[in-house]
């Protein structure tokens, strides 16, 4: 028998909130065992989510603009002109 089959039904519908791990089989179990509780995923999971899908968009874009320097700098070659990169400056005010 399952830890969670040992709580008993009323106990159970007192549980009012479960933070979830974002698994499609724990929010089965969290509805099935706790019926009245609200599921809510933990903000740090979504917070880490979210850092590591900016993190993969910005590595893209970074290879993306190597690329696009080493073509230019080829190009550069090929037709005898100087490269000169361009250099972005940011103001913080």
């Amino acid at each position: 028998m399952s830890v969670l089959q040992k709580i008993q039904e009323k106990e159970c519908r007192k549980v009012s909130e479960i933070a979830l791990n974002m698994a499609g089989n724990m929010e089965h179990i969290a509805k099935k065992s706790f019926p009245v509780a609200v599921k809510a995923t933990g903000r740090f999971l979504v917070q880490k989510l979210a850092t590591e899908a900016v993190q993969e968009i910005r590595i893209k874009h970074r290879w993306d603009a190597i690329d696009m320097e080493n073509d230019a700098i080829e190009i550069a070659k090929k037709t005898n002109k100087a490269f000169r990169a361009k250099v972005l400056v940011m103001a913080i005010h």
